[in-house]
C-alpha cells in the first residue's frame, strides 16, 4: 500500500498534524469531496419527486450509491437503509421492534453509548429485562458467558464488533449462532469494524447492521443500516412522511417496500453519494491492505508503551483488535496529556470517557478516562514515531517529577 500517494488525498495533512483520532472520525480523501461537489454543481435537485432531468440523475445517482455501500459489506441494495450514523441506525431498531413485558437484551459492558443508552430506554419503556456481559480485562466476552445470558425470552443481541475503546474484536459469527438458537435478532454496532475490516453481513449471520459514513473517509451525516430482508417488515419505521409511502388515503396509509420505507423525507442525497464515493475509494485501495498496514502501526505503538515505566495500556495484544490503542500515564488526567501531545508535538488524540462510561468506571477502573490512539490508511511510521517520542517525554517528566526530580520540557 503506497501510504505516500495515499496522503496525497488528504491536504489537512499538509499543515504538519500527525492525525491519531480516526475512531472518532476519519479525514475525507478529495476523490469523495469531488463526488459530492458534483452533484451540488451538476444536479442539485429532490430524488424520487421529479420527472425532469435534473431529478431523475440525482435518483439515479442515489440509488448507485446505496448499491455501492451495501455492497461494501456484502448486502443486497434493498437491505440498505440509508441513515446519518450508526447512532440513527441502532435506534431505528430499538424502537422499531414489537417489544413485550418478559423480553430481554443481552449487550456488554464494553459498548459505546449509542450500543447501551437506547437499550436502557427499551427497559424502562416496556419492561424489558437488560442482560449485560461482562468482558476480561482484555475487553474479550467469553462465549460461555454468551450461552449462559441468552435464553428463549431473548428479543435480541446487541454487540459491537469491535470496541471503541480497547479495539477488541469480538467473534460475531458466533454470537449470531448463539442468538439464532434461541430465536432472537442479532444486531452489531460496526462504527469500529466496517471501515477496517472486510465485513460480510452474510458471514456475521447478523439481522441488523449499522455504520457511520464519516467513519470511513465519507462524509459527517451519512451512515448504513442493514436490516435482512426476511426481518424487514418486523421492524417499524422510527419516521413517518413523504417518500417512504406508496398511498395516503384520509384513514391510512401503505409504505413502500423494503429500504425505502425506513427513509422518510428528503435524504442527504449529497452525503449518500459522497459515502458511495468513500465505498469505492477504500475497496479499491483494499480492506485487507488496510488491515495490514494498521496492524504493523498498532504493533509498534503497543510495544513502545508497553515499555515506558507507569504506563497502563488498556485491551488485549494488537493480533487481537484493529488500530485502536488506550492508555494512562500514573495519575495523570488524560486530557493534560492529549493537550500536550497537540500543543508541543502537533499529535492529535481523543482523551477522557470516550462515550463509555461503564467500561471506564466499572472494567478499567478509571474514572477520569483515558487516552486513545486510533490509527488510519492515511498515516505512517513517521507518526507513530512523532507520537512515541512525545509520550516518553511526558512520562519522563512525570517520573521525575514523581521522583523528586528536575522536569524540563523539551
Amino acid at each position: 500500500m503506497d501510504v505516500q500517494k495515499i496522503r496525497e488525498d488528504y491536504p489537512i495533512l499538509n499543515t504538519g498534524i500527525v492525525y491519531l483520532d480516526s475512531a472518532s472520525t476519519s479525514l475525507t480523501p478529495e476523490p469523495v469531496l469531488e463526488k459530492m461537489l458534483e452533484y451540488y454543481r451538476e444536479y442539485r435537485a429532490n430524488v424520487g419527486r421529479g420527472l425532469y432531468k435534473l431529478s431523475q440523475r440525482a435518483t439515479e445517482e442515489l440509488e448507485e450509491a446505496r448499491k455501492k455501500i451495501a455492497g461494501f459489506i456484502n448486502a443486497k441494495p434493498e437491505e440498505m437503509i440509508l441513515v446519518r450514523n450508526t447512532t440513527e441506525g441502532i435506534n431505528t431498531v430499538s424502537l422499531g421492534l414489537s417489544w413485550e413485558k418478559g423480553d430481554n437484551v443481552v449487550t456488554t459492558v464494553t459498548e459505546h453509548h449509542s450500543n447501551y443508552m437506547v437499550w436502557l430506554r427499551v427497559a424502562q419503556r416496556f419492561g424489558v429485562e437488560l442482560r449485560i456481559l461482562w468482558p476480561d480485562s482484555r475487553g474479550v466476552v467469553p462465549l460461555a458467558e454468551v450461552e449462559k445470558k441468552v435464553d428463549d425470552r431473548t428479543k435480541l443481541v446487541s454487540i459491537a464488533q469491535v470496541s471503541n475503546v480497547l479495539g477488541t474484536k469480538l467473534p460475531v459469527e458466533e454470537f449470531s449462532r448463539i442468538a439464532h438458537d434461541h430465536g432472537a435478532y442479532m444486531l452489531v454496532d460496526g462504527a469500529q469494524s466496517v471501515p477496517h475490516l472486510q465485513v460480510d453481513v452474510r458471514r456475521l449471520g447478523c439481522d441488523f447492521l449499522a455504520f457511520s459514513g464519516h467513519k470511513m473517509c465519507g462524509p459527517t451525516g451519512s451512515g448504513g443500516l442493514f436490516i435482512r430482508e426476511e426481518v424487514m417488515e418486523e421492524v417499524e419505521p422510527l419516521l413517518l412522511g413523504g417518500g417512504a409511502i406508496v398511498d395516503v388515503d384520509t384513514a391510512s396509509y401503505r409504505l413502500e417496500e423494503k429500504a425505502r420505507r425506513f427513509e422518510a423525507g428528503t435524504p442527504a442525497v449529497g452525503e449518500a453519494i459522497g459515502l458511495g464515493a468513500a465505498a469505492d475509494y477504500l475497496k479499491k485501495i483494499g480492506l485487507e491492505k488496510i488491515e495490514a498496514h494498521e496492524r504493523n502501526l498498532t504493533l509498534r505503538i503497543y510495544e513502545a508503551l508497553k515499555a515506558i515505566p507507569r504506563l497502563r495500556v488498556h485491551g488485549p495484544e494488537p493480533e487481537w483488535k484493529v488500530g485502536i490503542t488506550c492508555f494512562n500515564i500514573g495519575n495523570l488526567n488524560p486530557h493534560d496529556v492529549a493537550l500536550f501531545l497537540d500543543s508541543v508535538a502537533d499529535v492529535e488524540v481523543r482523551s477522557g470517557l470516550l462515550c463509555a462510561h461503564p467500561l471506564m468506571r466499572e472494567v478499567l477502573k478509571e474514572p477520569q478516562g483515558a487516552v486513545r490512539v486510533s490509527t488510519y490508511l492515511y498515516n505512517t511510521q513517521q507518526d507513530v514515531e512523532r507520537f512515541i517520542s512525545a509520550v516518553e517525554e511526558i512520562a519522563h517528566a512525570f517520573n521525575s517529577k514523581e521522583k523528586g526530580g528536575t522536569v524540563k520540557r523539551g
